[in-house]
């Protein structure tokens, strides 16, 4: 499998990389290039020209400012999932990179790309959700914020622009327990359906719950329902599977190649069950 002619670019900053991809509607940001070229070997994204963004260092470096976590777009999976200040700081991140493709996919593909190639399926944007994150962009306009509840709009879209750049991703550092799970074929298949959970407890109830799935639908997608099962109860077994059947009963999955609806609601109702079970023995 060949990809179609493309023309390639490889910027000294981050101001050249934006004036490139706005003067090309068709031209397309490459990072660790783990998704999108083997979209382009199947002929299923046809970019006339690759902005090569890997190596900018406006969008590197991992750190701490105060009570958030920023991690630069263009930082390898890998790099964030052995990091010592997302263990301390953000545990859901390195819950859910674990199940990211392979080591060898994880040590090409970034953070940001992740994130910007917007795969419904795709483990950092539910932990993203879940962790209620925001990514920071950087277009002809200048710099703006995005939720990351609003950057999710359709199956491989996003909200932002053609020109615009996912530059860094913000995750406020709280004091919850978090868990993941995701159920697959096989270690490293794309996911049939999973879950990234963060919970608040107080006095041994929940007081707080934020339930995000994916591979259940179009986007990755918040899971109220569930939710609301777990805020006001101790997370034991009866409650749990409460949840976890909320949380199936109320979702619409896709059927394709992979999983029929039926399959993906049991996957996504383990999948819960897993992930708050995760919780409860933390």
């Amino acid at each position: 499998m060949k990809p179609p002619p493309f023309h390639y670019a490889r910027p000294d900053d981050l101001g050249e990389a934006v004036r490139l991809l706005a003067a090309d509607e068709d031209a397309k940001a490459l990072a660790g290039g783990q998704s999108l070229l083997p979209m382009m070997n199947f002929r299923l994204a046809r970019p006339s020209v690759l902005v090569d963004i890997a190596r900018l260092p406006e969008l590197s470096g991992l750190r701490r400012e105060d009570d958030v976590l920023v991690i630069g777009a263009g930082v390898p999976q890998r790099t964030a999932e052995t990091a010592q200040l997302v263990r301390e700081t953000c545990p859901l991140l390195g819950l859910a990179l674990r199940h990211v493709g392979h080591h060898q996919i994880r040590s090409r593909g970034t953070v940001g790309g992740s994130l910007a190639h917007a795969d419904p399926a795709a483990e950092l944007g539910a932990a993203a959700v879940a962790l209620d994150a925001e990514v920071v962009v950087t277009g002809t306009s200048g710099r703006r914020t995005v939720p990351a509840a609003d950057l999710f709009v359709a199956p491989f879209q996003t909200s932002l622009s053609a020109e615009e750049v996912l530059t860094e991703v913000r995750l406020p550092i709280r004091d919850v327990r978090c868990g993941f799970a995701e159920i697959g074929t096989r270690s490293g298949d794309f996911a049939i359906a999973g879950v990234a959970a963060v919970l608040h407890l107080a006095d041994g109830e929940v007081t707080e719950a934020r339930l995000v799935g994916l591979g259940i639908g179009g986007t990755v997608q918040r899971l109220p329902k569930a939710e609301a099962e777990l805020r006001g109860h101790a997370l034991e077994d009866g409650v749990i599977d409460a949840a976890a059947r909320a949380a199936a009963d109320a979702t619409s999955p896709p059927d394709d190649l992979r999983a029929d609806p039926r399959t993906r609601r049991a996957a996504l109702r383990s999948a819960v069950q897993r992930a708050l079970k995760q919780v409860s023995n933390a």
